[in-house]
């Protein structure tokens, strides 16, 4: 019965992100600085005519550890119980911009393990797609030092499709038991409650690397 879930869930994702809706990712690369701030950025089609309350978001930091939710966006309500501790009180939402089809979201007093993955997945009414952009912090005194080569900026497919999909997955998984809750008249599941992924997800990661 699991399996049966889990290719269902597949199939929706792939689905979707051949859909209609359009992400991309202004930058695919970010270098910042400890303790600098950012503004990371992605843009949606159809533009016209935008209905924040058909908006759903789920911006998430992907590392080969974990998975943290950065940003959510509920029917075009941000919902700050959703927000992993290690952003809490950093992230800046653009509010106004979202009506353009554009999503800013400027998080400030950079850490360092605020380095990884940054995948913006978004749901409307012409379905689901994401994009994925790379965030490198680094401390204040290795920041002169390192040297970061040449394929390490670019944010291959190969190292997106994993961590992309899995990622989908999760957040389809916690959207229909949210939905499910709901129905019953039970007060949704808390998101960081159910931050871990699967075991398999981190070994994926290390075995796909980055290109």
């Amino acid at each position: 019965m699991k399996m049966i879930f889990r290719i269902l869930l597949l199939i929706s994702f792939i689905s979707c992100v051949s859909g209609s809706l359009v992400v991309n990712v202004t930058q695919t690369h970010y270098q910042a600085e400890q303790n600098h701030s950012i503004t990371l950025e992605w843009t949606f089609t159809p533009k016209p005519d935008v209905s924040i309350t058909s908006v759903y978001i789920f911006c998430l930091l992907v590392t080969d550890l974990r998975v943290s939710v950065l940003f959510h966006l509920h029917e075009g309500v941000e919902v700050s119980e959703s927000q992993d501790q290690q952003f809490s009180g950093r992230v800046q939402f653009d509010r106004d911009k979202l009506r353009e089809g554009r999503i800013r979201l400027q998080v400030s007093r950079l850490r360092t393990d605020d380095s990884g993955l940054y995948d913006c997945i978004i749901r409307t009414s012409d379905g689901w797609n994401m994009d994925v952009c790379r965030l490198n912090v680094t401390a204040v005194d290795q920041h002169k030092a390192q040297t970061e080569p040449e394929n390490r900026r670019r944010t291959g497919l190969s190292a997106t499709l994993v961590p992309t999909a899995a990622a989908a997955l999760w957040v389809e998984t916690l959207l229909l038991s949210q939905s499910s809750k709901t129905n019953l008249g039970l007060d949704p599941p808390s998101v960081a409650a159910t931050q871990t992924f699967p075991a398999v997800f981190p070994c994926c990661l290390v075995s796909v690397g980055l290109s």
